[in-house]
């Protein structure tokens, strides 16, 4: 089911001069404790910081499936040259691959799994779908950061995403060690949007892929953000989850160390948020990178 929105009234402008914070516009959580399988306290702690922590989401069988097929893809030729496919700059390793809740079998279940899906439809208030996914390798040594960012001001600005009404979970397949590269956030940050400067540049995917440029807020902005909300650093086990606001300020540093950061990453986006036209680019980034398709999840 593909049908694109209607025209909104842009509530989160970006791209269009200076780098500013204005305060979040609408909710984080539009569920509630009877709607599923977050408790109330989980759903306010959410609210308040942006993210939730899950121990145990996959057992271990899973978990080494999903290690199994990671490594497979990997070292197959035609999924190495896939457009869909993100290699390190310099390494050549794969970095990412997108779309494979589209192209695998394995991952498309996992995707749609009720663990997750009713976990993100209970934050979101509504059906989701699903607005992105890949898996992330962050090979051990070679594996680069990724600067401080919000995801929501790219989908906004590049894809047409009309508010942060959406929801991220990433699935460890390693240990997330402290030095390996894990993701980290700003807890707080949901709650205030960062305006960037500059303009989108034509492509601005193909680069921002390997290196996030445009969007990057100002860096006395993240020295505000840090003083003011602190930095937690996610560390947990294999068959762990995190599930974060798409408004959330994170950066993950590199991975000089011999240990792995991988990782299932998958977007939810309301289905009452579908994307319109870009707000601050000239054409939509490609399907794998902003799905069009609006069919729910699980359905």
């Amino acid at each position: 089911m593909t049908t694109i929105a209607p025209e909104v009234t842009d509530l989160y402008p970006t791209r269009q001069g200076e780098n500013r914070v204005m305060p979040r516009q609408d909710a984080v959580v539009h569920g509630t404790a009877d709607q599923g399988p977050l408790d109330a306290a989980t759903l306010a702690s959410f609210d308040q910081r942006g993210y939730l922590t899950i121990d145990q989401l996959i057992n271990d069988d899973e978990l080494e499936l999903f290690r199994s097929e990671l490594k497979r893809l990997a070292a197959d030729p035609a999924v190495k040259a896939d457009e869909r496919t993100v290699v390190e700059a310099k390494s050549d390793e794969v970095r990412s691959i997108f779309d494979i809740h589209k192209t695998n079998e394995i991952f498309r279940k996992i995707a749609n799994d009720p663990r997750i899906v009713n976990r993100a439809q209970q934050i979101l208030g509504s059906e989701v779908y699903i607005h992105q996914s890949r898996i992330n390798y962050k090979p051990g040594f070679v594996g680069k950061e990724f600067t401080w960012h919000s995801d929501f001001e790219t989908w906004h600005a590049e894809d047409g995403m009309p508010t942060p009404r959406a929801v991220s979970i990433s699935i460890s397949l390693t240990d997330n060690y402290s030095f390996n590269g894990p993701l980290m956030i700003m807890p707080g940050s949901h709650k205030h949007y960062v305006c960037a400067a500059g303009e989108t540049p034509e492509d601005n995917h193909k680069l921002s892929l390997i290196m996030q440029g445009a969007g990057v807020p100002a860096a006395s902005t993240l020295e505000q953000f840090a003083e003011k909300f602190g930095i937690d650093v996610l560390e947990g086990p294999a068959g762990g989850a995190i599930m974060f606001d798409s408004n959330c300020m994170h950066a993950s540093n590199g991975n000089v160390t011999p240990f792995p950061r991988s990782n299932v990453f998958i977007v939810y986006n309301s289905v009452e948020n579908t994307l319109v036209d870009p707000f601050a680019a000239p054409k939509p980034r490609p399907e794998f990178l902003g799905s069009r398709d609006f069919t729910p999840a699980g359905s």
